[in-house]
Formats: structure tokens, C-alpha cells, sequence
């Protein structure tokens, strides 16, 4: 048995025993979903907005402050920290190819182009966009690139970067789950995808493995962006786990919280403490204790009230007021579910990370299954880009 089986399965068997702490939907409960352990809801509620804030942002703090309340908080937390940066090469480029490339999209294509081997194969670069990644690695590694992408103008842009900058890059225009992408990928060939979503890296990774494509090398993003309902699991070992992932689960590994201003913190506990009461008011008009989604909304509206919110929400989905609501009512009553849901989401944090590093081992452990060595490290810090996990994979036979 392979490391990352071993550690798949520790990691998943910490995930189903503590499920009742991350696999729901804060914004669909009316209230704590642990009515069962009134001291942890207690304790929850004590935390003030500033303390709130901080754990959201040290994982650490909250592994300790978690730890009273979900014994294996402290485990969890070091089974996902266990991603070691891997060892770069620094790699020049000449000047004049970052023209054009937002500066910190530059800074995760030179990371993750540092971190490579130099296995001398030519490149295929999956859904590769204007192919920023394929320039860099076409100078750099000086083996050509098929840059394959589905759509037709980033197509021509690359195609006229890479005859200005003299590069030998070839790009296909191809749906990359249509079967015509299938002859994109060969044996002798190096394949990479940095931040392709959900089905798009998955499909990469079953199709290099079934052509024994020699290596392949992907940093997955998006891991909700999925056809199915639901996530069909990859490795004969994650095939075995009493997991179920939901598109909502499968969006817990994306929630990075980020550092925001008191105005942006301000407009988001209105805008969501709206969405909540009215969920409320639409549930007692409804007698129903179903969630009601409700659009996107223009930031002006919310600067009319929470009545203007109720009545433009409700003629969206078809809904009568009626005269007598006591709007003020309501909306005490979402910005006290509000700070519930903020809670029960900060609880969730806990779990983000570990999530992630669950999809990614199901995807090592395929590999593996297939004939693969594979490694999984970081390939750059975290404000570069919080999805900076790789997983690196060469056929033994290569």
C-alpha cells in the first residue's frame, strides 16, 4: 500500500466521523445545526465579530480554540498540512513574456514552471487559454507545445503571440471533453493543466492514463465544476469511502477567507442578513422550512431597505406580500441568523483544507492505480494563489 492510500484513508475516515461539523448548508438552516450540544452553540455565540474574524484567517487559533469541541480538530489540521513545498529550479525567461499577463497569474506560471522536471518530452498544455503557461514552457524547456483550448479567439491570440515571440507552440481548437481532443494527447509527451476546473483536470488525468501518456502535472482548481450531481470518485480507494460530495461540499476547499475592508464587511452582513430574513418571512408565508434561493441583486437596491429587498426578492419568485408584515421584525431576525451562519461557517473552516487535500489523494491514488509515480507538494505560498497544490506523475516504466 502506497503513502497516500495510507493517508487517504486516515484523512477520510476523520472526514465521515465528523461530518455533522461541515456536510450541510449554514445558509439553508434556520439555526445551529447542533441543538444537541446547547455548550458548543453557547460558546460559538460568545465569540465577538473580532475574534470571529481572526480565526477565520489562523487556522491554528481555530484548530486550538476547536479543539474542546472536536477532538480530532488538532489531527486533521496536520494530516492537511503535510503538503511540502516542492523544490524549484529557478528558470529565466526572457524579457517581454509577461506582456500582457496579470502579475500574479505571472507569478503562479513561473512558480509552477520552476517546479517541473526537465524530463526533455514535448508539452501539452490542457485548456490553455491565450497559452501563457506553454510560452514559458516552450523558451524555457526548448521541447514544442500543443496548446489545446475550445475557445476559437484565445486560440488566434496565442497562436499570434507564439509566431511574434518565435516559439514552437501549435494550438488546437478543441472542446477538452470532446473525443477529438483525445488525439491532442500522446505517449511521449509531458502533459500539464494548471487551474483547470472540476471535470476538466479530471478528464486529463483518465485520459493520459489510459494512452500511458509518460507524465503529467496539474494544479486542480474549482472542484465543484463537475457534470454529475454529485462527485463520482476516481481511486479504487476513495470508491470505497461512505462519502457522498455534493457540488455545495465541493465548494468548502474554495472558501479562502480573505482580509476585507469595513465597508466590504459592512455591504456583505446587509446584503446577506436581507437574504436571510426574507428566507425567514418567505417560509412562515409559505408554511414551509425549505430554503428559497433568491438572485443576484443590484448593490443600489440594498441602500432602499430591507422592505424594497422583501418586495423586489418576492416579485422574482412569484411571491404575494401581504400588507401587515412587520418588516423591522424580520429583518432583527436574519441579522440574528446572520451571526449564526457566520459561526457555523467558521466551524467549517476547519475542515477546508482537509477536503481538499481528500480530493487531491483520490486523484494521486488513480494515478498511482495506473502505473504512475506521484508526488503531491506546493508549488508556491499561499498569496500567490490558495490552490497551489500539484500533483506530479511519471509512468515507472518512463
Amino acid at each position: 500500500m502506497s503513502n497516500y492510500v495510507e493517508l487517504f484513508h486516515r484523512l477520510d475516515a476523520l472526514l465521515v466521523s465528523n461530518c455533522q461539523f461541515w456536510q450541510f448548508m449554514p445558509f439553508a438552516e434556520r439555526g445551529f445545526v447542533w441543538q444537541q450540544n446547547p455548550q458548543f452553540c453557547q460558546w460559538l455565540m460568545s465569540i465577538d465579530d473580532s475574534q470571529l474574524q481572526l480565526l477565520s484567517q489562523d487556522i491554528h487559533a481555530l484548530t486550538t480554540a476547536l479543539l474542546p469541541w472536536i477532538k480530532d480538530a488538532e489531527q486533521l489540521t496536520q494530516i492537511a498540512a503535510e503538503v511540502s513545498p516542492l523544490v524549484r529550479t529557478e528558470r529565466s525567461v526572457p524579457q517581454g513574456f509577461e506582456s500582457g499577463i496579470p502579475g500574479r497569474k505571472w507569478q503562479q506560471i513561473t512558480a509552477f514552471n520552476e517546479v517541473l522536471p526537465r524530463l526533455g518530452l514535448p508539452w501539452l498544455e490542457w485548456c490553455a487559454g491565450k497559452g501563457y503557461l506553454g510560452r514559458v514552457l516552450a523558451v524555457s524547456h526548448q521541447q514544442p507545445v500543443t496548446s489545446l483550448e475550445w475557445q476559437q479567439q484565445l486560440c488566434v491570440d496565442g497562436e499570434q503571440a507564439a509566431k511574434q515571440l518565435q516559439l514552437d507552440i501549435n494550438f488546437v481548437h478543441s472542446d477538452a471533453f470532446s473525443i477529438e481532443s483525445d488525439t491532442a494527447i500522446v505517449q511521449q509527451q509531458h502533459a500539464v493543466a494548471l487551474h483547470a476546473c472540476g471535470d476538466l483536470h479530471v478528464s486529463l488525468l483518465q485520459r493520459v492514463a489510459a494512452k500511458k501518456g509518460a507524465a503529467v502535472s496539474i494544479s486542480p482548481c474549482c472542484y465543484h465544476l463537475i457534470r454529475q450531481s454529485h462527485y463520482q470518485p476516481m481511486s479504487a480507494a476513495a470508491k470505497t469511502s461512505a462519502l457522498v460530495l455534493s457540488k455545495h461540499d465541493l465548494r468548502l476547499p474554495l472558501q479562502e477567507t480573505v482580509t476585507a475592508g469595513n465597508r466590504v464587511r459592512q455591504l456583505r452582513f446587509v446584503e446577506v442578513s436581507f437574504r436571510l430574513g426574507f428566507d425567514l418571512l418567505q417560509r412562515e408565508l409559505n408554511q414551509t422550512d425549505t430554503y428559497l434561493a433568491v438572485p443576484n441583486v443590484q448593490k443600489a437596491l440594498l441602500t432602499q431597505g430591507f422592505e424594497a429587498f422583501c418586495q423586489w426578492a418576492a416579485a422574482k419568485k412569484g411571491l404575494d406580500l401581504p400588507l401587515n408584515i412587520d418588516f423591522e421584525y424580520w429583518q432583527r431576525q436574519g441579522e440574528l441568523r446572520f451571526a449564526i451562519t457566520e459561526r457555523m461557517e467558521l466551524v467549517r473552516q476547519l475542515f477546508r483544507r482537509p477536503l481538499e487535500m481528500w480530493l487531491v489523494l483520490d486523484r494521486a491514488c488513480f494515478l498511482e492505480e495506473q502505473g504512475y509515480n506521484v508526488v503531491i507538494g506546493s508549488f508556491c505560498d499561499k498569496p500567490i494563489t490558495p490552490r497551489n497544490v500539484l500533483i506530479h506523475a511519471e509512468r515507472g516504466d518512463l
